[in-house]
């Protein structure tokens, strides 16, 4: 019945932007950041997350990294991305802003995406500007260096203590703005900017959908709440939206 509600409210309600966080691609093999068995409770942050750390000590960086690569070059769209592409493809969704890095929606088909903590497609070098995409920085793990100077090559991922790309989240802030519904999947809404995105939102006459297992601070504003899986909810509602 929550699944039908939630149709009944993109129905109403147009356009539908999501806002897709970790917990969508924890389908997929891909552990979250932070649950109880989450990647910081492994790994502190401040020691393999931060710019300060990179600049610091990229070999070090790169032993976190690298891990994670491996378990990315691996991991395949599930359920949920594969759901929201068709839902795009049919017009219920008019975008999807993710703070995923995984570059899962890209490859389950989604094409008006906005990836607001940047992603692990490249890797740059912040001295020369050398990009090199994914499948050749795989091939010089575990510490890849810039083949044209040298340098330890930083993933273009947004690190904590660097901005936002601000196109990026210029974009997300203009489709919050627009959405007649924000759909959260599988986001603790607890990292801002992003987190703040349901708010302009609903300042704007929208309304709110989460799913997600756990609470969220919003979820006494969100007009429907579905604790559960995001594959098996958003394939069930792409078959109610038929």
């Amino acid at each position: 019945m929550d699944v039908e509600r939630l149709a009944e409210l993109m129905r109403a309600h147009r356009p539908c932007v999501v806002l897709t966080g970790a917990g969508i691609s924890t389908e997929s093999g891909i552990p979250d950041f932070r649950s109880p068995t989450g990647i910081w409770a492994r790994y502190d942050p401040m020691d393999y997350a931060t710019i300060d750390a990179f600049l610091a000590d990229p070999e070090k960086v790169w032993d976190f990294y690298g891990k994670r690569l491996n378990v990315l070059q691996e991991a395949e769209p599930n359920a949920g991305h594969r759901a929201l592409a068709e839902l795009e493809e049919r017009g219920w969704v008019k975008a999807v802003i993710t703070q995923n890095i995984d570059r899962l929606h890209e490859r389950a088909g989604s094409r008006a995406l906005v990836e607001v903590h940047g992603s692990i497609r490249t890797s740059s070098c912040l001295s020369c500007g050398a990009v090199l995409p994914f499948d050749e920085v795989v091939q010089l793990l575990p510490v890849p260096h810039c083949p044209a100077c040298g340098r330890v090559l930083k993933p273009d991922v947004v690190m904590f203590g660097e901005l936002l790309p601000a196109a990026q989240i210029a974009r997300a802030e203009q489709l919050a703005r627009e959405a007649g519904v924000m759909l959260v999947v599988g986001s603790s809404l607890e990292v801002y900017p992003v987190a703040g995105l349901p708010l302009e939102t609903l300042a704007n006459g929208g309304t709110l959908a989460i799913v997600n297992r756990g609470s969220t601070p919003f979820d006494g504003r969100a007009s429907v709440l579905i604790d559960g899986g995001a594959g098996e909810t958003l394939a069930a509602l792409a078959e109610r939206l038929e």
